[in-house]
């Protein structure tokens, strides 16, 4: 029986995908992944068409039949963003105890070796999992995604922009008045944000909130009349539950003129690159949407892999990588992706910014 290499990078592209990713509210909700998603390529095209609103003609009989013009679509061609986080592996680390390890564990510096090597894989995947998080998120706000690139730990290089708008984008709506003050409309406004999805032909399912909407919604006077059950008017149900994803809370079900829409209060944070904590989503901002209206694409990863003298190309969300420094008797591990987070359709979402005060 032959002897696997575990340092092979096919054998850790393997231990990679056995790993449970860290679940991404905006990410696995909204920016799926298929296997048309992951390209042979360093580069991804990204497509989206307006909707489709047009009724086909009344023809004459004698006419036969009235050809139908091809809708137009924006096809764009992308390099992602190259994300490389990289840990190494010393003689010290082998020699001191891990962290959850038992005082005496009589375990070999190869055992240790392995369990720090898919442990720090799991690592890795998580970061790589909150970069994806913030890049969905950025994307539905902006219609665009500004990605900055670091050539160390502390100095940045080049920034890429990628935009899925030409002059100006369609994706955002104003409220006239914020929604806890006097005179604000929650009900009419997102109703019309509604209405702005499906006037192109595009579904509105999902209300998305911060924090501070949340609790303007729970202690809006009109929304608490309209969800009493006793009004004799079925406007919906709050209740609130934690979703499957940390921070983010499924409120309840509401109506708004005949769009059902489930309301997620969205209050999860990361760490950002100043050590600062940010929530993904603002706290004062609203959302309509969809499940499924993106998808997150990958670029492949050309690297030369442990052992060989020639570049591989790997196409895959994640590509691990083996480096061996003997001269200074150490190891690296990298895990790398090339991801790109894109809409299926023109503005599949409304986000009004600063809709409570």
């Amino acid at each position: 029986m032959a002897n696997l290499n575990f340092f092979d990078t096919y054998v850790l592209m393997a231990i990679t995908e056995e790993i449970t990713p860290s679940p991404s509210f905006f990410r696995d909700r909204y920016f799926p992944t298929t296997a048309e998603d992951i390209f042979a390529a360093d580069k991804v095209l990204t497509e989206y068409k307006k909707g489709d609103r047009k009724m086909a003609a009344f023809v004459s009989p004698r006419a036969g039949d009235i050809p139908m013009d091809r809708e137009g679509y924006t096809i764009s061609e992308y390099q992602p963003a190259f994300i490389a986080p990289s840990r190494p592996l010393t003689l010290d680390d082998l020699k001191k105890r891990g962290f959850g390890e038992a005082l005496y564990p009589g375990a070999t510096p190869a055992e240790r070796a392995a369990k720090l090597q898919l442990r720090d894989l799991a690592e890795m995947d998580a970061r790589i999992c909150r970069r994806e998080e913030w890049m969905a998120a950025q994307t539905m706000l902006n219609n665009a995604c500004t990605m900055q690139e670091y050539i160390d730990a502390n100095t940045a290089g080049d920034s890429k922009y990628v935009k899925f708008f030409d002059q100006a984008s369609e994706h955002t709506y104003t409220v006239s008045t914020a929604w806890n003050a006097q005179g604000g409309d929650f009900f009419a406004d997102v109703k019309v944000m509604c209405r702005m999805l499906s006037k192109r032909g595009l579904k509105a399912v999902d209300l998305v909130v911060g924090s501070a909407v949340a609790d303007a919604i729970l202690e809006d006077e009109k929304a608490q009349a309209l969800l009493n059950k006793n009004s004799g008017i079925i406007t919906g149900q709050i209740e609130q539950e934690l979703s499957q994803y940390e921070g983010v809370v499924f409120m309840g079900i509401i109506n708004f003129g005949g769009f059902k829409l489930n309301v997620i209060c969205a209050d999860h944070t990361y760490v950002d690159d100043n050590g600062t904590e940010q929530k993904y989503f603002p706290e004062t901002s609203a959302m309509v949407t969809a499940p499924a209206c993106g998808h997150m694409m990958y670029g492949q990863i050309t690297q030369i892999d442990y052992g060989s003298d020639d570049f591989s190309s790997h196409a895959a969300p994640r590509v691990p990588k083996f480096v061996l420094d003997q001269p200074n008797d150490m190891r690296k591990l990298r895990l790398a992706a090339r991801p790109l987070a894109a809409p299926k359709n023109y503005c599949p979402y409304i986000v009004a910014s600063n809709v409570v005060v």
